[in-house]
């Protein structure tokens, strides 16, 4: 039976306003209910902070299923210099719902231990404090890692894909709080991505991320993302008419994914509104005059 937490203070039911487009892949915040006394959440469950003078007690689980080769973005927000030991990221195939209060300890090796759990450490000088670290499964069943000052590297093998995955977290040792920054799924022309983090929740310990360059999207028009470990895929969502004169064909990629509109469209747009007018993911415009 799962403990119910419904009048925890700590705990912010309120839902993460968002306009779905066919490319979003939903909401993703970490696991509401199936949380230890000792880890707190707060803004609209997706920050995680392990509390209390344990380096255990820590693991979170994601709120619903996460699709092969979706990349979730997380970042580490505090660091507890007295704890040693790193941050374990994994994937499991046991849903949260079917999981009883208390949890283990740790997921190494309490639940690694256990049919359906993958877990591995990550090294502490990449989990520092304002880390910004990407995993995800791979159509091979490996996991891999990367992040902000380190290339792709693979932890685990062997990961069962015959069952849904969630993801799993276990703020251990050092890392005592990590903000979940969303996740998305790339394809050959496009990005499927998360509802995106509402622009309040940033670390008072880290600054912001610079937003990519708009100007920088006219010199490379015509170039698409690149795909990994894509055998299979169908069902891509793809725009190949502007959406907005509805005459020209969509050029212009914008960091969220979507190739939507042709140039002239995308300088108007950006200028006049600031985001895609498919996810409506924030993006500002350049500062220099419209290429008409």
């Amino acid at each position: 039976m799962v403990k119910d937490h419904g009048k925890r203070d700590s705990v912010v039911r309120t839902e993460v306003l968002h306009n779905c487009s066919p490319c979003c892949l939903g909401p993703l915040t970490f696991h509401q209910q199936v949380v230890e006394d000792k880890v707190r959440l707060s803004h609209s469950g997706l920050l995680a902070e392990r509390t209390g003078d344990s380096l255990t007690n820590g693991l979170v689980f994601s709120s619903r299923k996460v699709e092969i080769q979706e990349r979730i973005r997380v970042r580490v927000e505090k660091e507890l210099f007295q704890w040693q030991g790193p941050l374990r990221l994994g994937f499991t195939n046991v849903p949260p719902s079917a999981r009883s209060l208390p949890l283990p300890l740790m997921a190494i090796p309490n639940l690694t231990e256990q049919p359906g759990h993958w877990a591995a450490p990550i090294p502490e000088s990449v989990c520092q404090e304002g880390s910004e670290l990407e995993f995800w499964v791979s159509y091979g069943g490996n996991i891999y890692i990367t992040s902000n000052n380190v290339k792709k590297h693979k932890l685990i093998i062997g990961v069962d894909l015959s069952k849904p995955l969630w993801a799993m977290i276990d703020i251990y040792g050092h890392t005592s709080s990590i903000l979940l920054l969303g996740s998305e799924k790339r394809y050959t022309f496009n990005i499927r991505r998360s509802c995106p983090v509402p622009e309040h929740i940033t670390s008072s310990r880290v600054g912001r991320r610079h937003s990519p360059d708009i100007s920088s999207l006219f010199e490379n028009s015509d170039e698409s993302i690149s795909c990994l470990d894509m055998e299979g895929l169908s069902g891509e969502c793809n725009v190949l008419d502007c959406v907005v004169c509805m005459g020209k064909q969509a050029t212009v990629t914008l960091p969220c994914g979507h190739r939507c509109m042709c140039n002239l469209c995308t300088t108007r747009v950006l200028k006049e509104f600031g985001n895609c007018p498919l996810c409506r993911h924030n993006i500002r415009a350049p500062t220099v005059e419209a290429r008409l």
